[in-house]
């Protein structure tokens, strides 16, 4: 069914322009599936722009702070957009790692260890960091796309990667570095598509290696069956345990002691061609058109998907009574 689609790109935030990229490709898979697809760019008036596009649903395309967060899925609520990716609550979970950690561990989903610290506790970070050790990673507490993130190997690195990442949102996340293989899995309303190994020389999946080169891909990771079906178990866990819905990638790392630990959801990953959820779709056997299609089948509002969470067990008992 043909639709008007507003696809939502830019943003606030230091991901703006990976998420120009999502957009421009999203919109050409919208049109080439006879959609009328329409760029709204996300900033101040983003309100008025929605009102004005008179779209029936909005492709999410944004990525990290504002867009990813819960922020941008609140408005469309207000305005009773539907629209593609997580809800409100998901999207403010996952997007905070600290908070999404302790779900992971009530779930008991192994997680590296750390801590938390704001900026103006930089000058104690020595005692917070306590017996972590080192090499430890340090990274944003709500970021994505590994902005800000640093590999950190001696105490006297500590503070100034801490500064790094509270320049973008106050706040920085320590955990504990784990030697391994990092692999990432994607879904689709909730079925685990497959799974995606990614080797590199750097020190960390930064930024720059994300999204210019010098990154090996493997489909399937090179793990053996046993600990490849344990990871995607994992994920569906985690998938859950947050309230995702549509899709997600979730980033693991397979550690060299054989402990399979979960780093973070991610609730809006990106969707350009060389993406890795398309990629792990493509070897699925989905075209990029196809996936890009199925998200959008999945969009909606929060109130809909409780709506019918309510509903189906009074269906449920009525016809266990009948």
């Amino acid at each position: 069914m043909r639709q008007r689609v507003g696809v939502l790109v830019g943003g606030w935030g230091e991901e703006s322009d990976i998420s120009i990229k999502t957009g421009s490709a999203v919109i050409s898979a919208l049109e080439e599936l006879g959609h009328s697809a329409r760029r709204i760019i996300a900033g101040p008036g983003l309100a008025e722009a929605l009102a004005d596009a008179r779209v029936d649903v909005v492709f999410n395309a944004l990525h990290g702070r504002m867009g990813e967060d819960g922020r941008v899925q609140g408005l469309l609520e207000v305005q009773a957009i539907p629209y593609t990716g997580s809800g409100v609550l998901a999207s403010a979970l996952a997007m905070n790692k600290p908070f999404a950690k302790k779900l992971f561990q009530l779930h008991n989903l192994q997680t590296p260890p750390g801590y938390t610290i704001r900026h103006g506790d930089i000058p104690a970070a020595e005692e917070l960091h306590g017996d972590l050790g080192f090499p430890c990673v340090v990274k944003p507490a709500c970021g994505g796309s590994s902005v800000g993130a640093t590999k950190v190997c001696a105490p006297s690195q500590l503070a100034p990667a801490i500064r790094l990442a509270c320049r973008y949102g106050g706040k920085a996340l320590v955990e504990r570095y784990i030697r391994g293989r990092e692999v990432t899995v994607g879904l689709l309303d909730g079925v685990v598509l497959g799974s995606c190994e990614v080797a590199y020389r750097s020190a960390l999946f930064d930024h720059r290696r994300k999204y210019f080169g010098g990154t090996q891909y493997f489909l399937p990771p090179r793990l053996s069956a046993q600990r490849l079906g344990n990871i995607k178990a994992m994920a569906a866990i985690a998938y859950r345990a947050i309230d995702c819905r549509g899709y997600a990638r979730i980033d693991f790392i397979a550690g060299e002691q054989q402990n399979d630990q979960i780093l973070e959801v991610n609730t809006l990953p990106g969707l350009t061609h060389t993406s890795l959820l398309p990629k792990i779709a493509a070897k699925a056997g989905i075209t990029f058109p196809e996936l890009v299609n199925r998200i959008l089948g999945l969009a909606r509002l929060d109130c809909e998907t409780k709506a019918a969470d309510v509903l189906a067990p009074g269906r449920s008992q009525v016809l266990a009574a009948s």
